[in-house]
This record gives C-alpha cells, structure tokens and sequence, in this order.
C-alpha cells in the first residue's frame, strides 16, 4: 500500500484546472499531505478562485494560485518549472458545449495538454498525471470496459479528449515522458457543477415541482469525488506505471432515472421527473451504458472506491442545499 502522505511531504506539485470540480478537491488533499501545491487556475479579471474558494483558509493560505491560460505555452512551461509532479486537470469538459464551439475544445484540450506534456519533456519532470474519461469509450462495445476497449469520438468533446490522450501516449513514446493516464468515469460530489445531472436534480428538487432532464436510459458508472482524487494521488506516487492508461471507477451502472428517483428518496420528496427535449444528446451523439473494470487500477495503483453511491449523495446533497445561490435551476446549463 503506497503511503501517500509520506510521499507527497515536502513535494512541489502542480495541478492544472484546480479551480474545477476535481481538481480543487485534489488540490485540497494534496495541502492536507503535505505537498507544496501551486494551483493553477483558468485567468479571468475578477479574484476569485473558482471551487477552490470552498476549500478552508488554512488550505488556502497553503496554497500558491497562478492564473492562466493552459493554451498559453510560455505560461505552462513556466508553472511546470521545478515540479516533482504535475496533475493535469485543466480543460473544458461540457458535451453540449462542445457542440456549439467545437474548435473551442481542440485548442484547450488538445492544445493545452501538449503544451503540459512539452514542458514536462523539457523540465524533465518526473511525473505528469493526465486526465482522460470515459467518454472516450463511447457506448459500451463489450463490458464491463477495461483500457483496451476502442476508442469513440461519439461527441466533439470525446473526440478532443482522445486527442488529448494520444498526445500524452506519443510523449511517452516517443519522449519517454513520464507520464501516466487516468479515466474517471462519471465523478460526483460536492462542487460539482450545474451542468451535471445530479446537481441538477438536486437543485430542481429543492426548488421546483417537476424535474427536467434529458434522456432518461443512459446507465453511468458514478464514482464519489473524493474516490477519484485518492486514484489521482496513488497515479502520482505509484511506481512503475508511465505510459500506462488506468480506469477509475465503480465497476456498477444504473440509469439517470434510477439516480434521480434514489435523490428524490434521500430527500423525502415525490415530485415528477420528465424529458426535455432540449437536454437531449444527438441520437448518435448519446453515450447509452458505461461500466468500469478498474482491476487494472486495483493492480498498479492498489486502489478501489471506499464511498457507497448513498453516503456520496447525501454529501451532495447537503452541499447544494448549503449552496443553492450558486445554482439556476430554472435555466438549462451546457
């Protein structure tokens, strides 16, 4: 069992897109670890910090915050400058956003994940984690999906996000980049964004009488946050491991129906969930099952998911409740 703690202590660490969903949790438990942790977050004119806003001030005042532009090669080649390793989180990861501004998502996550992978070779790092997702599997081929499952671009995001992956798999390659690949499967948890179904149902239910949501079917494999951010840490510590692809993930699925009706349960509210057009994929677009094999991570990483889906909820849900001001409930968010 890797002793994470002791590892990271005294590390000089960098996580890309810490002001996001999982990479300010992964940021938050790497202070708690004892790394020194520069978290770069995406540069806008106001000061806040994104989710890392929610982390405590101790955490925050451990933190050295660099804002940015991961397309901005001259800025990541400095941020990567004397780290032991870096997290590479940072991306825009919205699928009915990537509909509406592809090229938008070939730049950040194909673009920005070179530009990592390019300075690490050049710094010479000792280990980049880059994040990929299940979405690059595309529906279900044969299950449940282990690492060597083809590759489908059913979304414009999908597809950057395979782009990504062979830039990273080509620097280990050719390079020997010390890098290595994690594929979450669907992440929840508190922080996370409107955009996602289950803040979406829980801030519907909490505000309205009836729950819209989009295709109903689609089975996911709901990993908890804090699960995911623990096989992040393992990927940075783990021996051995460059140049492999690992999945994160529950090895269970069950349908976002099922997800809504299990939330309305933990609320002890009944109220009527429909379809909205709006929030349909494309028929061909739409992933319809995911299911993890993580036995590759259970392997290399001696990692598995400790969080059951309902103590995960609750958690989720006491925090959009705490936090129902930063949600629109009323409004359909890509």
């Amino acid at each position: 069992m890797i002793d994470l703690k002791h590892f990271y202590r005294g590390r000089n660490v960098l996580v890309t897109g810490a002001g996001g969903f999982i990479g300010s949790h992964l940021a938050e438990a790497l202070v708690e670890a004892g790394a020194n942790v520069t978290a770069m977050i995406k540069y806008g004119s106001s000061s806040h910090w994104g989710n890392l806003e929610h982390a405590s001030p101790s955490t925050k005042r451990s933190l050295e915050v660099v804002s940015g532009n991961v397309e901005d090669s001259d800025f990541v080649i400095n941020a990567v400058k004397g780290k032991d390793v870096v997290f590479h989180l940072a991306a825009l990861i919205a699928i009915p956003y990537s509909y509406l501004a592809p090229r938008s998502y070939v730049r950040t996550n194909v673009e920005g994940t070179l530009n990592v992978v390019e300075a690490a070779r050049r710094l010479g790092t000792s280990r980049v984690v880059h994040t990929s997702t299940s979405e690059v599997y595309g529906t279900a081929i044969r299950e449940p999906i282990d690492e060597e499952h083809p590759l489908q671009g059913q979304s414009p995001y999908s597809a950057s996000k395979i782009g990504a992956d062979k830039i990273a798999e080509s620097y280990y390659r050719s390079f020997a980049t010390p890098v290595v690949t994690l594929r979450p499967f669907n992440t929840f948890g508190p922080r996370q964004s409107a955009r996602a179904f289950i803040p979406t149902i829980i801030s519907q239910a909490l505000t309205r009488e009836v729950i819209e949501l989009g295709a109903l079917d689609p089975m996911r494999d709901m990993t908890f946050v804090g699960d995911t951010v623990s096989g992040f840490m393992a990927a940075g510590a783990a021996a051995g491991v460059e140049g492999q692809t690992i999945n994160l993930g529950t090895g269970s699925t069950k349908t976002i129906g099922d997800f809504a009706h299990n939330i309305l349960k933990l609320m002890n509210m009944d109220k009527q969930i429909v379809q909205d057009l709006k929030r349909m994929r494309p028929a061909e677009s739409e992933v319809f099952k995911l299911v993890s094999d993580n036995g590759k991570a259970k392997r290399l990483l001696q990692w598995e998911p400790v969080t059951s889906t309902e103590d995960g909820l609750r958690q989720t849900i006491s925090f959009v409740e705490a936090n129902i001001h930063l949600y629109r409930p009323n409004e359909y968010t890509v």
